[in-house]
């Protein structure tokens, strides 16, 4: 989870930087085309291939949307007025939506006192690091635009883990199909925004090929298999980590402001981290299936001691008497001793 939160909170850098050069929507659909690239080429090259039926690809489509061209296209357009810092900030409100959906949906039960507030607590800290209070421009088109995006994402997490995860599909070619959806997608909208001239400079094209790579290439079927693996609002807590990732990598690599303010609300964002992750300690061990409780029976009978095990019964003179006597008996006498199995057997001969 920790390189999911580095690369992930890395984007809003690279995001930043391919903009000098890119509209918001060749941004996205760069994005979205070189890391379908990326994914298809693992996805056979492990040996696997593209989902195939159109139930799943619907899904995927679906997916697609909220998960990759909605949310990429928002942020490349909230990021043309918002610092790359304070994108990472605002996306951090993901964890929020995906809790409110999950209780919604009825995926997330339980939901204990500790968890709760420490997502209540992640969301306080990146308030602090917001400080609406300060900046009456924060809360501007951009700002919006990016908290739609972090809604998007939890809409997402949320559909992919109850249709598309845990289903047989391996998730390198879920996540390959999704950003080929998703290529297919923001090519459609191209002719409204993304056909004006560009300036592929060296910084421009070495963001782009990094934020393709890594930050959406990678990042996503890593995001994938934490969905598959933990669930859709584990997935949605890395949110809280980035903005730790991205004010430091505004303040380093573009001088964006830092202040004690911000460093005191990454801590808090990170002790919310921490206390949504805990595990319940009065938890019960999952219930054994059936061959497990077997198999168990079946060890435990095989190392009980001897003189536990029922005495087996030896023949004496008595019950050779019986078997004897047994043999003499007519048809339709069967003596009450004999086992009913062997009842029907003795009723039909001779």
């Amino acid at each position: 989870m920790a390189v999911l939160a580095l690369l992930w909170g890395s984007t809003f850098l690279w995001i930043e930087l391919a903009l000098r050069g890119l509209s918001p929507l060749q941004v996205t659909f760069v994005r979205c085309l070189l890391g379908a690239l990326v994914l298809t080429v693992a996805c056979y090259a492990s040996g696997r291939r593209l989902p195939r039926g159109r139930t799943v690809w619907r899904h995927i489509v679906v997916a697609a949307f909220f998960c990759n061209a909605l949310p990429f296209a928002l942020f490349s357009l909230g990021q043309q007025t918002v610092d790359s810092g304070l994108a990472g900030v605002l996306n951090a409100t993901t964890p929020l939506w995906s809790i409110a959906l999950g209780l919604a949906l009825g995926s997330e039960r339980g939901l204990r006192p500790v968890r709760l507030t420490g997502l209540l607590l992640g969301f306080a800290g990146t308030i602090l690091i917001l400080a609406p209070w300060q900046s009456a421009g924060a809360t501007g088109w951009g700002a919006l635009a990016i908290l739609g995006a972090a809604a998007s994402y939890a809409v997402a997490f949320t559909y992919m883990g109850r249709t598309l995860v845990r289903r047989g599909t391996p998730t390198i070619s879920l996540s390959a199909a999704q950003l080929v959806a998703a290529s297919g997608l923001t090519a459609v909208a191209l002719p409204v925004g993304g056909l004006e001239s560009i300036d592929p400079g060296p910084a421009v094209v070495v963001a782009a090929l990094v934020l393709s790579v890594f930050c959406t290439a990678i990042t996503f079927h890593l995001t994938y298999r934490i969905i598959n693996d933990e669930g859709a609002t584990n997935a949605a807590v890395v949110g809280y980590l980035l903005p730790v990732v991205s004010v430091l990598l505004g303040a380093v690599v573009l001088g964006e402001g830092l202040s004690l303010r911000v460093v005191l609300g990454m801590a808090v964002v990170l002790v919310g981290v921490g206390m949504t992750r805990r595990k319940d300690p009065t938890a019960t061990a999952p219930a054994r299936t059936g061959e497990e409780a077997t198999g168990e029976e079946e060890v435990a009978d095989s190392s009980a001691p001897a003189e536990d095990a029922p005495a087996k019964s030896t023949p004496t003179e008595d019950t050779r008497a019986k078997d004897k006597s047994a043999k003499a008996t007519p048809t339709g006498d069967v003596p009450s001793g004999l086992p009913a199995t062997r009842r029907p057997a003795l009723e039909t001969a001779g």
